[in-house]
Order: structure tokens, then C-alpha cells, then sequence
């Protein structure tokens, strides 16, 4: 069914209460907590990569406080195990069988911190998980339920003992953001109120896990034209063509933008998506999926500037709304 713009304005209204309420731990980064609450409505996840002391773990963890739902934290260490994440059949004596004990990865929102310091077997382990929503253990699936998101932190510093993530685990993340360093006003603000150490426990649950499953099914129904669908592969095909990349972008990730713009569309009021909603995503879901040349990434090329300039060689169509 079509969404109407009554429902349009109604989603539009409960995001920026959402972001709002987020923005009283994060201060001056409503772009960056609107990303993530977009892969959360768009049924993915978000990957924070930022130098330390930034917030990376904050607004995750006050992003799960707005959730009236379960959290976990789980802390990536070289040392931990993947039954550490999806949990471990353990014998019942009194019952004479194995039962299934759920490790943290069973909620709402789970945020991993420094996700690249755990061993490339225990990364894996989110891998099903992420995609499907499944935990697999001795073949039989164990559902996490929904909503479910993974906020997965790393800092590009200190890369002694870590693991790079995989391109088929970056491929699982929809959004790849940072948080950067706040604005001169923000930073006066925080520093006034320095005594403030747990800023997420300034933000409170304000919706329920089923109203935010609503809200999914209510973006899945946004109308995407087909021209839009067009630009948005065109896109995607460039990347696969330029000089400075030996990956393009997959199919999953151009599902995954797909998937993505029309939450973008339906936050800031409409029934339906434009080019413009591809363009202010293109980056943060696009650029992490792309593996650029050696020669060229030691000549200082960045995954951000190829989709940007793939974005200004390429027309948007001209659209207008039905």
C-alpha cells in the first residue's frame, strides 16, 4: 500500500524527536545520529570509524537508551571467542541434553566496541548475524528478533594488534560514518558541563522496539521511480569502471542504498525518493564497499572522493513527483 503524506509527515516527525533526543548525549552531529537511526529503520548497520575521545561509543550507547528495548555492549579484545558473541550449547544435567545459553548478540541494539582488535574467526561470527538475523548453532537457527542493530566501532590509530575487517564483513555494514570533532560552540558547551562524565545517561527511552518495526515496513513502501532506480545503478556501475578501483560496489550494496534512500525520503517528509536522496547517500553507504588500486591509494586517493566524483560525471534525471 502506498504511503500517504499524513503517514509521511508522522514519520517525519518521530525521527527528528528521535534525533532530538540523542542529540542531548552528541551535541551539534544531527547528520551523523540521522544516519544511523536510518540504517537502524533500514535494517542495517553502522560502522564508526573516528580517531579516540570523539563519541564513537556515546552515541551508541545513548542511541540504545532511546530504545525501550535490550542493549549489549560487547568489548572485541584478541582474546575473545566467537561463542563469546553468539553465545554456547552448555549440557543440562538434570535435563540430560544440551541447551542454547544467547551470548550478547541477542538485541536491540548491540554496540561493538573496537571491533577490529578481535581475531578475524571471532569477526566472522557476526557475519550471519548481521545479514540474516540468525544465530546458527550445531544447525539450528536461533532468530535475534527485530529491530536489530550493530554498531560496530574502530579508530584508524594505534593499529598494532588489530584486524582489518574483511570486505565481505565492511560489505554487511549499510552505513560507514564518523563523528569528527565537534564546532567551537559544542565544544564550550561540553566543556561547561565537563561533570557530566555518562552523557548517555542523559537520554531516555522515548519509543518501542515494535514502533520502530512499524516505522520499517513504513519506509519499505515509499516510491522509488524507476528513473531514480536508473541513476542509482548507473552509480554503482561507475564505480566497477574507474581508474582508481579493482572492486566496485556489489549488488548487496546497491540493494542496500536502495533500501536506504527511501528511509532518507520518508525522514524529511515525502512519499517517495528523488536523485537528490541518492546523492546524500551515496558516500556513507558506497564508499566503504569500494577497494581501491594500490598505486592509487598510496598516491593518497580516497573511496569518498571516487564516489564524489562519480556523482558530478554523472546526470541526475530530471524528476518530478507523481
Amino acid at each position: 500500500m502506498p504511503v500517504t503524506q499524513e503517514q509521511a509527515t508522522w514519520f517525519a516527525d518521530a525521527f527528528d524527536k528521535l534525533i532530538a533526543n540523542v542529540d542531548k548525549a552528541i551535541m551539534g552531529k544531527d547528520h551523523v545520529i540521522r544516519l544511523v537511526l536510518t540504517a537502524l529503520v533500514s535494517d542495517g548497520h553502522v560502522l564508526l570509524e573516528d580517531y579516540p575521545g570523539t563519541g564513537k561509543t556515546v552515541l551508541a550507547k545513548a542511541l540504545a537508551n532511546t530504545l525501550d528495548g535490550t542493549t549489549s555492549r560487547i568489548q572485541f579484545t584478541p582474546d575473545l571467542l566467537p561463542s563469546d558473541v553468539s553465545g554456547v550449547q552448555i549440557f543440562d544435567q538434570s535435563k540430560g541434553r544440551f541447551e542454547f545459553h544467547k551470548g550478547p548478540i541477542f538485541a536491540s541494539i548491540v554496540l561493538a566496541d573496537e571491533i577490529n582488535r578481535a581475531s578475524p574467526k571471532t569477526q566472522s561470527a557476526l557475519l550471519e548475524v548481521m545479514e540474516e538475523g540468525i544465530v546458527t548453532i550445531d544447525g539450528e537457527g536461533h532468530p535475534v528478533g527485530a529491530p536489530f542493530l550493530v554498531i560496530a566501532t574502530q579508530n584508524p590509530v594505534e593499529q598494532a594488534g588489530t584486524y582489518k575487517l574483511p570486505e565481505a564483513q565492511l560489505d554487511r555494514f549499510l552505513i560507514k560514518t564518523t563523528l569528527g570533532y565537534p564546532d567551537r560552540a559544542t565544544s564550550v558547551a561540553l566543556l561547561m558541563d565537563s561533570a557530566t562524565r555518562a552523557r548517555a545517561s542523559l537520554v531516555s527511552p522515548i519509543i518501542k522496539p515494535e514502533s520502530i518495526v512499524a516505522m520499517t515496513a513504513l519506509a519499505n513502501e515509499v516510491h522509488v521511480d524507476e528513473s531514480v532506480m536508473a541513476y542509482l545503478s548507473d552509480i554503482v556501475e561507475a564505480t566497477r569502471a574507474d581508474r582508481d578501483v579493482i572492486l566496485g560496489v556489489s549488488m548487496r550494496g546497491a540493494m542496500a542504498l536502495a533500501r536506504a534512500i527511501k528511509t532518507w525520503a520518508i525522514s524529511n517528509g515525502r512519499t517517495y525518493a528523488t536523485p537528490d536522496d541518492v546523492r546524500d547517500l551515496a558516500v556513507p553507504v558506497l564508499a566503504h564497499r569500494v577497494i581501491l588500486d594500490p598505486e592509487s591509494e598510496f598516491a593518497g586517493v580516497k573511496a569518498e572522493a571516487v564516489i564524489e566524483r562519480i556523482l558530478v560525471g554523472i546526470e541526475p534525471p530530471a524528476y518530478r513527483a507523481a
